[in-house]
């Protein structure tokens, strides 16, 4: 505002000098000299005026762009905020997840890392037209749930150093006939025969101590043409635990 009117100002004055009022310059001052001059004074300040309405223009455009920035400027700081409590919402459920999950994983690794059981025949089976796995049916102990009677099978839970061990009872009467083998997955382990002599009342045990894979199955098979004797006594057994995981 001074500035205008600071322009306005020397605009009266230099319209005043233009218009022929020589009277202040004192006595013997020519129009010709004075009046090109304050002529030239007016347009430099009427260009200056100019000048000054384009600034104050911009300024007024750049007031405007610049409140327009700060109200996005508050409308981000806003959806920051939004997001930053999503955020620790968000944490606050991962946490209360991971406790969860680390629970759970310490209950499951509680549960295979004991593992054992002992089933036993109850009667006696064979022969067979084919190699067959031996279905202990009486669970004496299942302890992880590794064995299934259904089938004979034990399958590992976790990997591990495992212990196994069954014993066979021959077919009780006439030629001996008996012949099983501890088997892991596909592989043959240990065995146990008894088709010689002439006794019919024998019984064999054998053992091993084999590694293990999750999902690894190991159980006892009765070769085709086979028989095994069994009865209320529980003659032919086997069993298996865990030593420790790897």
């Amino acid at each position: 505002m001074k500035m205008e009117r600071m322009f306005l100002l020397l605009l009266l004055v230099s319209s005043s000098l233009c218009a022929g009022n020589y009277s202040h310059l004192g006595t013997g001052t020519s129009l010709a000299v004075c009046q090109p001059d304050t002529c030239a004074l007016l347009s430099e300040v009427a260009a200056m005026r100019e000048k000054l309405a384009a600034l104050t223009q911009t300024q007024s455009t750049l007031e405007q762009n610049l409140s327009a920035m700060m109200q996005k400027m508050a409308t981000v700081e806003a959806n920051l905020q939004s997001y930053k409590s999503q955020a620790e919402e968000l944490w606050k459920v991962n946490q209360a997840q991971d406790k969860q999950l680390n629970a759970l994983t310490d209950v499951s690794s509680t549960s295979v890392s004991k593992m054992a059981f002992t089933a036993a025949l109850g009667s006696s089976v064979g022969p067979f037209e084919q190699d067959t796995p031996l279905k202990y049916q009486r669970i004496l102990s299942n302890i992880g749930s590794g064995y299934n009677p259904a089938t004979g099978i034990f399958t590992a839970m976790t990997r591990g150093l495992y212990y196994f061990s069954y014993t066979m009872y021959n077919n009780n009467s006439g030629q001996p006939n008996s012949v099983a083998s501890l088997m892991m997955n596909s592989q043959k382990v240990v065995s146990t025969w008894d088709t010689l002599g002439d006794d019919s009342q024998d019984s064999a045990t054998n053992a091993a101590v084999v590694q293990l894979e999750a999902g690894d199955s190991v159980f006892v098979k009765l070769y085709a043409n086979r028989v095994l004797y069994d009865d209320g006594y529980y003659y032919n057994t086997f069993s298996g635990f865990l030593l420790f995981t790897l």
